[in-house]
């Protein structure tokens, strides 16, 4: 698919790059400023949309060189993901082809039968209430993160090794600038989970088992708060189609062509995500087996 670009390479984006800086400021500001109550919450939006500016630097941006991209935004505010790990994961993530396949794609939530049958009935009971929103958004952080460290495991390779290897550090610096502060920590990691539940919102519905890799991203047509703590990621199918465009340029490249957006990904699309919600908080989706996928 070819690739729309939308900035002069030899510049730096400086919407993006001032939200990053932005970003990191009011996480201090909360660490440093503000009571246990109100500091979880405020950490838990930060640390969600600096989750956003990583996939936003994982594309490209704001810097032509990846290294500076990869360098601003590496700290581990999750505290959980590796950047490099996130970083290889969803750019094979972005093989259109095998989007949703439970094994070739690092985040489909979708199982294989066979896996599935094996499960204790305790946990496929789990499993089942995950994909419920409600299960998604509570014990939706848990579950990925597990799977995430199991799958890494089993795929342990010399990469996966220095990407663990160099999240280290990082890590470490992330927790000693948290240490000194006045927040407990129990209370920063309180926030880090539900930062990473507000992306299982985000990431809930992105795409759907289809037999045709066109019609399998959604589009969530939210243009509130939602899009931006999202960086407009909710325009999924455009982003897919077109994954260096700059988070801004989004909406304008979809509304320029919605008709034909809307057409490629068969009409799988929702007003905002307040409707998201309503339709979906104690209703499954999607079935945890793969409906389609045959080894």
């Amino acid at each position: 698919m070819e690739q729309k670009k939308t900035t002069n390479p030899n510049r730096a984006e400086w919407l993006t790059l001032s939200l990053i800086v932005a970003c990191y400021l009011l996480w201090l500001g909360a660490i440093w400023a503000l009571p246990v109550g109100l500091a979880i919450p405020c950490l838990a939006v930060l640390i969600a949309f600096h989750a956003s500016l990583q996939h936003e630097a994982i594309h490209g941006h704001p810097f032509r060189h990846q290294w500076m991209n990869d360098l601003l935004v590496g700290a581990p505010l999750t505290l959980v993901i590796p950047y490099a790990r996130f970083k290889a994961t969803h750019l094979a993530h972005h093989s259109d082809i095998t989007l949703t396949d439970p094994y070739d794609d690092p985040e489909s939530n979708y199982l294989d039968w066979a896996v599935w049958v094996r499960l204790p009935r305790s946990v496929q009971g789990m499993l089942r209430f995950n994909n419920v929103l409600a299960g998604r958004l509570t014990l939706g952080p848990a579950i990925g993160v597990a799977t995430f460290v199991m799958s890494e495991w089993r795929g342990r390779s010399r990469a996966v090794l220095l990407g663990w290897i160099s999240y280290i550090p990082a890590l470490i610096a992330t927790l000693a600038v948290v240490d000194a502060g006045p927040l407990p920590l129990w209370a920063y990691a309180m926030a880090a989970y539900f930062g990473l539940a507000l992306l299982k919102l985000r990431t809930f519905l992105e795409h759907q088992a289809h037999e045709r890799a066109s019609r399998r991203s959604v589009i969530i047509e939210d243009r509130g708060v939602f899009a931006l703590l999202f960086l407009n990621n909710n325009l999924h199918v455009v982003h897919h189609m077109h994954p260096r465009v700059a988070w801004y340029a989004l909406p304008r490249v979809y509304h320029t062509r919605r008709d034909y957006y809307l057409w490629r990904n068969g009409g799988y699309a929702y007003r905002s995500y307040t409707a998201v919600i309503w339709q979906y908080l104690w209703r499954a989706k999607d079935p945890v087996v793969h409906p389609l996928w045959r080894r």
